[in-house]
């Protein structure tokens, strides 16, 4: 039997060793073999890629697959790759291949010996390539990631939208489109540019009812992240950050506390991210913390958590991302810091766009403060965004989200729900939600003033309430279908049915009181004050180690800062370490530190845990890394090979004062340099002897102390340097 001729379950076990298809695979398969246009609506893990893999293999001719990332072809080709003995059976053509590639793909796909080929929209652009596909006889063209077509899509690409018309220069042949996040609003956007009003729609529930999705506020977030990434070592998960710096800054903490994790974004070189994303699928790194460029297409099952530091930009994007966790079926936990300054951040990269680009980002952000604010069910908010009802007491995975889990309380909003309706009938359903809530509480903006919002017989009616109360109001009735966003209006609020039933006949409705994240600030770096490093500091045992310190201080002839510095101290009086690992994860203790000095603490630390019975937050001891941890790196390359101090600022472009200032911190924290070719020249054997002696015999050996006892004698510089090599003698 050829391969044309094999049923669709036949293929499905023949290609790709499968039992059975996926929820409507089947029927999506059948469409394409028909020939007819087909439009594929299902969420991340739900099998889109097999909709068009499968009749791809089974018909005569090349499919071409349209793409956006080169990452994601690449995933694809291998997948298929690896189901065929012919690595000829799929090709992807782009911008990455050098001429000698492109061509071999070119032969295979003009012998027939290739079933997909994979195309980037710009490389569809370019003449030759249309030229070339039209010598060729094509089956199918499928468009995948289709949301890119939308302005209304989380990933707006221009060029998709000239997909259609290069399709009809180069054949007359159906086209499926398939994307995992489609708004109503996006999906006539799609259908409409592509020409497909007939398309035979398929549309799978949204709901991924293994994920639960939790909002955190974004406080002590970098902790927070250490602490889940240890609780899960072993297991994969993706880190999704805005900026570059954050990705390497949040990277370099997980490695520092003992997790497997590499920073990935567009600043890399390609042959970098194809590396890195491959030890990622091989299960080489546990987390990779990502911007957005990565992870679309990426079919790893075993994703266990999602964490977004930053809020993203649209609910499409967040249910994309969210979507690569649990994609096996199994447990998927999905977290987000929300904060308000993310939001007049991403708000501020709107400004200087065009004026329907900003109304348009505008509403996508207000959607995701209303999920990420809201104390519904955030699975039913989710669903009800992408036009599917849900029960969010009985349904698949109802309990699966922070609020189902926490409940709030609930109340009769009967009174507020009818003030609500009535003013937007007021207002002849003309306004959007900031209109409505501003009249409700007395504010005097510009479009209230325009709009004679101050003569409105609702002005100053709900002025018990803060606008935060009354957004979350309308938010709740959205959800419960009493009324709907105009999305071609950027969000004019209209009466449903259901509203103008209730305004005649109110009955009670019960709303919850809305999360606050108003107060909340985002904090960026691992140094935070005292109060926020895991716990008030236990002053008893502080002064124990203090006592300890001064013991072995004066056993070993040293002032008692050499051993450990009060910052130190604070912190094992917060954290209780009990092993030279943990120890190690206290702020200004080093190996050598650790190993020098760490055991009669660690001992005395034990003991005190025991006697007073204290249950110690193991997960809350988090190892801090230096800001600029980076310079720390070039600095001591650069002293090993004994480069001047000159030579090493002018490298890092900082000052000489900063070169010095930053290698003081790298002794303080623990690290042994060696200076000895810097100090020969400024520094004879009997100077050194004597700030030696100072130092020792000094409670305060600070640079202060120091300048202000020798500055007649030594140069600031001079003093600095004999400190550093003293505390890496002595103190590591």
């Amino acid at each position: 039997m050829s391969i044309t001729e094999m049923s669709t379950q036949g293929a499905l076990k023949h290609f790709f060793g499968f039992d059975e298809f996926k929820g409507e695979q089947e029927q999506v398969v059948d469409c394409v073999l028909r020939g007819q246009d087909s439009f594929v609506i299902m969420p991340t893990g739900g099998g889109k890629s097999m909709c068009y893999q499968l009749p791809a293999l089974m018909m005569e001719g090349t499919a071409i697959v349209v793409s956006p990332l080169i990452a994601l072809m690449k995933n694809q080709v291998d997948a298929i790759r690896g189901h065929h003995d012919a690595d000829s059976i799929a090709h992807y053509l782009n911008s990455s291949l050098s001429k000698s590639d492109a061509m071999r793909v070119r032969e295979d796909v003009a012998t027939g010996l290739t079933k997909l080929l994979y195309v980037a929209p710009e490389s569809l652009t370019k003449e030759d390539n249309i030229n070339f596909l039209r010598s060729i006889r094509i089956s199918f063209v499928a468009v995948d990631e289709a949301h890119c077509i939308s302005e209304w899509g989380h990933d707006f690409r221009p060029e998709y939208r000239r997909i259609r018309s290069i399709v009809n220069q180069i054949a007359d042949v159906p086209i499926i489109a398939l994307t995992a996040t489609a708004t109503p609003k996006v999906q006539a956007d799609i259908q409409k540019n592509l020409e497909m009003k007939n398309a035979q729609l398929f549309k799978a529930s949204f709901n991924r009812d293994n994920l639960f999705y939790e909002i955190r506020a974004k406080k002590d977030a970098l902790k927070q992240i250490v602490r889940h990434a240890k609780r899960n070592v072993g297991k994969s998960g993706i880190i999704y950050c805005l900026s570059r710096k954050k990705v390497e800054e949040i990277s370099e903490v997980l490695r520092v506390n003992g997790i497997k994790a590499l920073g990935y974004h567009a600043g890399m070189d390609a042959n970098t991210r194809s590396r890195m994303q491959d030890q990622f699928l091989m299960q080489d790194v546990d987390v990779i913390v990502a911007t957005i460029a990565f992870g679309m297409g990426i079919d790893k099952p075993d994703v266990r958590f999602v964490i977004h530091y930053d809020i993203p930009k649209s609910l499409e994007s967040y249910y994309q991302e969210t979507g690569r966790a649990g994609r096996d079926g199994g447990e998927g936990h999905c977290i987000a810091f929300y904060s308000h300054r993310d939001i007049e951040k991403l708000e501020k990269f709107l400004q200087g766009k065009p004026l329907a680009e900003q109304e348009i980002g505008q509403q996508l952000l207000q959607e995701v403060m209303a999920y990420a604010e809201t104390s519904m069910s955030r699975r039913k908010f989710l669903l009800h965004y992408f036009g599917e009802e849900f029960d969010e007491h009985n349904g698949p995975g109802a309990m699966n989200c922070d609020n189902m889990a926490n409940p709030p309380v609930l109340r009769d909003g009967q009174e507020e729900v009818h003030l609500v309706l009535s003013a937007i009938l007021e207002h002849g359903q003309q306004f959007r939600a900031p209109f409505i809530t501003g009249v409700l509480c007395g504010e005097e903006n510009r479009e209230i003033q325009d709009y004679k919002g101050v003569s409105s017989p609702f002005w100053c009616r709900g002025k018990d309430h803060d606008v935060r109360h009354w957004n979350g109001i309308i938010r709740q009735m959205l959800v419960l279908g009493l009324i709907r966003k105009e999305i071609e209006t950027y969000g004019v609020l209209k009466i449903k049915d259901a509203g103008m039933d209730f305004l005649t006949n109110p009955t009670p409705v019960m709303v919850a009181k809305e999360r606050d994240y108003s107060d909340v600030d985002a904090i960026d770096s691992m140094s935070q004050t005292r109060s926020s490093q895991g716990g008030a500091m236990d002053e008893k045992l502080r002064d124990m180690l203090k006592s300890l310190r001064k013991e072995v201080a004066d056993e070993q002839s040293l002032p008692p800062y050499v051993i450990f510095q009060d910052v130190s101290l604070d912190e094992m009086a917060i954290h209780y370490p009990l092993t030279e690992d943990e120890l190690l994860r206290i702020s200004g203790v080093g190996s050598g530190k650790a190993r020098k000095f760490g055991k009669p603490f660690l001992k005395l630390i034990d003991e005190y845990v025991e006697q007073e019975g204290i249950e110690r937050a193991e997960d809350l001891l988090v190892r801090t890394t230096n800001n600029k941890s980076s310079s720390k790196v070039h600095i001591i390359q650069r002293i090993d090979r004994q480069i001047d101090l000159p030579d090493i600022a002018k490298d890092l472009n900082i000052s000489r004062e900063e070169v010095m200032s930053e290698i003081e911190n790298i002794v303080s924290a623990g690290t042994k340099v060696n200076l000895d070719y810097i100090i020969d020249k400024a520094l004879d054997e009997d100077s050194l002897e004597e700030l030696f002696e100072f130092l020792k015999e000094s409670e305060d050996a600070s640079v202060t102390a120091l300048i202000e006892e020798w500055n007649d004698v030594y140069s600031e510089e001079e003093l600095l340097l004999a400190r550093i090599k003293f505390l890496s003698e002595y103190a590591n």
